[in-house]
């Protein structure tokens, strides 16, 4: 296993309840078997947002390291990842991992991975535009210019100011047919102030918004008065999250889910409790946001998937034109594994 470490730095810096975002360190994981067997994955903590220290991930790696030199070279997919697990369960590092498996197996087959985990899924995934802005006016000016550029749902960070001044000025900026969605990232105390936050909210008309407050129960007493649809995002590091019930959508997300195999088992658990789907990343790097293309183009195959949080990587310096949307959407890599062609041509492997 080789384990590099990058560096990706934003455009401009990002605000959220949790803290400001300038820069975003990531590590890349080659897993080889030798010739042309091997295969590239991602892991990509955010101590910030998921409590999760880097040093952590790395000494998990470690770990992982010493069991993939032990294993049977011929061992499956999900022998080698449980293997993994069973010495140390960290889902940032097993996403990794698990990326990285899933790509040998696309480079092997000549198959993208969206179709090798069915054959009918999308050739293409819609998502939403981030608007970062704090003040009324730029928000509304990046809104507008994501509408014109063919986004049909918008995301506005809140929890950070003059919320219900900034939301309503993205809506006159965009008109009645854009979705709104909005991101406390759990940034209300209680019960109480979330559902006063969304009722001051609520007049732009919104489709969701995402962790108002955190933890389970907290989330399903919002939800019973709540005038706007919530989403569950990081409450679903608690068990069996995904699949309570508890929100009318679940946000989910390569690093938290353990992979593209763990957020494809949450997916089902959230479906089969009612709740609607959708795919985001947490800022994370090229691997990492393919690794959420193929997932959520192959969900689509079997229900419904709201717009996904996947438009992020043009936010970074050097980025724009990886994975980059087009009228809203971004096209599934067509290449053997996660993503289309030498990596190194595009300057962060």
């Amino acid at each position: 296993m080789q384990v590099t470490p990058r560096r990706l730095v934003l455009r401009s810096p990002l605000r959220t309840s949790w803290g400001e975002l300038r820069e975003r360190d990531v590590l890349h994981v080659r897993l080889d078997w030798g010739g042309d067997d091997f295969g590239e994955g991602e892991a990509a903590p955010l101590e910030p947002y998921d409590r999760v220290p880097p040093a952590a991930v790395a000494a998990a790696l470690q770990v992982y390291e010493s069991v993939l030199l032990g294993a049977d070279p011929h061992a499956s997919h999900a022998e080698l990842l449980a293997a993994c697990a069973a010495e140390r369960d960290l889902p940032q590092a097993l996403a990794a991992v698990d990326l990285a498996l899933w790509d040998r197996a696309g480079r092997a087959t000549g198959q993208p991975v969206a179709r090798l985990i069915t054959a009918d899924a999308a050739g293409s995934v819609t998502v939403n535009a981030t608007i970062g802005a704090e003040d009324r006016a730029t928000a509304a000016a990046q809104a507008a210019a994501a509408a014109r550029a063919g986004f049909g749902t918008v995301k506005v960070k809140v929890g950070i100011g003059d919320d219900a001044g900034r939301v309503a000025a993205v809506r006159a900026a965009v008109g009645p047919d854009v979705a709104i969605r909005v991101d406390a990232n759990g940034a209300w105390s209680d019960v109480h102030e979330s559902l006063a936050n969304l009722r001051a909210l609520a007049p732009a008309g919104l489709e969701y918004a995402e962790e108002p407050v955190n933890g389970l129960d907290a989330l399903r007493a919002v939800r019973r008065d709540s005038p706007v649809p919530i989403a569950l995002d990081e409450t679903g590091d608690e068990p069996g999250a995904a699949g309570s019930g508890a929100t009318d959508a679940v946000c989910l997300k390569i690093a938290r889910c353990g992979g593209i195999t763990g957020l494809m088992r949450d997916a089902a658990a959230a479906r089969a409790a009612g709740s609607e789907i959708y795919v985001a990343s947490t800022f994370d790097g090229p691997l990492g946001v393919a690794a959420g293309v193929h997932a959520a183009a192959a969900l689509a195959a079997s229900g419904p998937v709201a717009p996904c949080g996947l438009a992020t990587l043009g936010m970074f310096e050097g980025l724009s034109e990886v994975l980059a949307p087009r009228g809203g959407a971004i096209a599934v890599p067509a290449g053997p594994g996660l993503i289309d062609g030498p990596r190194a041509e595009h300057g962060w492997l």
